[in-house]
C-alpha cells in the first residue's frame, strides 16, 4: 500500500469538509476550516489515534470497511472513493457487491432532516449513517462495529433495538429481516461479507434459521412503533423505511403525529441528544 499517499489523501479531503457539511457543529476556535481528526474518526467509527496514524502513514492494510467508512466520513464522489480504495491496496467494490455509496443527493436529504431521526442502511441491514437525532432516539451507534452495525445481526444475536413489538409484530418484522437477507444473498451472491453474517446467523440463532430454512416471505411496511426511550419514556412513532433506486440504499425515517405528547417527547429528545438526563 501507498502509505504515505493514503494518508496525504485523507489528510487532503479531511481539509476540504466543514463539520457543517458534515452534519457537526462548528463551535470553537478552529485553525482551519476542515474536519478536525477526532471528528473525522467519530463520522468514521475509528479511533482519533488510527486516523492519526493513516495520515501519517505508520498504519498499513486498512480494511475495506474502514476505507468505506471514511470514503463516506469524507464525503467522496465515486471517483474519489474508486481512488481512495486503490491507494489502500484494495479493489473498489464492484457491482457484486453490497452497495455502501451514499450519494450526494441523500447527504444533502439528511443535512437538511436535523430534527427528524434518520438513518441509512445498505441492502442487508447495515448501518451505514444515522443523523444525531436518530442516534438519540435509538441509541449512539458510534461505538458499534462490524456485525454490530448490522439491524439482522442485532436483532437475532445481539442486544435487540429500543422498538416495542407484540407477538403479531414480532413475526412480521422478523420474516420481513430474513426475507430482505435473502433477497440480497440472491443480488449480491459474491459479496463474502454477506455470506459471512448469512452462516453467522443461521449457526448461533435457531429462530434465524428456522425462517432461513423455511424460505420466509415478509416486507418493511410504514407502521406505528413505540419506542422505549430510557429518559423520556415510550414513544408511539411512525416509521417509514424508503428505498434508493440504483444504490440499493435503506432509509429510515421516524416521525410523530404533530400535537401530541408524543412529538414533544420526540422534540425532548432531539434537545436532549445522547447525553443522560440529569436531575
Amino acid at each position: 500500500m501507498a502509505r504515505t499517499e493514503f494518508g496525504q489523501a485523507v489528510r487532503l479531503w479531511r481539509d476540504r469538509v466543514s463539520p457543517e457539511a458534515a452534519g457537526l457543529p462548528a463551535g470553537g476556535h478552529r485553525r482551519a476550516a476542515g474536519l478536525r481528526r477526532e471528528e473525522l474518526a467519530l463520522l468514521a467509527g475509528v479511533s482519533v489515534d488510527y486516523v492519526t496514524r493513516l495520515e501519517q502513514g505508520r498504519s498499513s492494510n486498512p480494511s475495506a470497511q474502514v476505507v468505506e467508512a471514511l470514503a463516506r466520513a469524507l464525503r467522496l464522489s465515486q471517483a474519489e472513493r474508486a481512488h481512495l480504495f486503490r491507494l489502500a491496496g484494495l479493489a473498489p467494490p464492484g457491482p457484486e457487491t453490497v452497495p455502501a455509496y451514499i450519494t450526494p443527493a441523500v447527504h444533502r436529504m439528511l443535512d437538511r432532516l436535523t430534527g427528524t431521526p434518520v438513518a441509512v442502511y445498505d441492502a442487508c441491514w447495515t448501518l451505514l449513517v444515522a443523523n444525531p437525532p436518530y442516534a438519540a432516539l435509538m441509541g449512539d451507534p458510534s461505538g458499534w462495529h462490524g456485525s454490530r452495525r448490522n439491524g439482522v445481526w442485532r436483532h437475532f444475536l445481539g442486544p435487540g433495538s429500543r422498538a416495542r413489538h407484540t407477538p403479531e409484530a414480532l413475526r412480521a418484522f422478523e420474516a420481513a429481516l430474513v426475507a430482505d437477507l435473502r433477497a440480497a444473498a440472491g443480488r449480491y451472491p459474491a459479496d463474502q461479507r454477506l455470506r459471512r453474517l448469512v452462516a453467522e446467523l443461521r449457526a448461533d440463532s435457531d429462530r434465524f434459521a428456522e425462517l432461513w430454512d423455511s424460505g420466509a416471505v415478509g416486507r418493511h411496511e410504514s407502521a406505528r412503533k413505540t419506542i422505549d426511550h430510557p429518559h423520556v419514556g415510550p414513544l408511539l412513532l411512525d416509521c417509514d423505511v424508503l428505498t434508493v433506486e440504483g444504490g440499493d440504499l435503506r432509509i429510515m425515517i421516524y416521525t410523530a403525529e404533530p400535537g401530541t405528547e408524543d412529538a414533544d417527547r420526540l422534540a425532548l429528545v432531539t434537545v436532549l441528544g445522547t447525553q443522560a438526563l440529569v436531575g
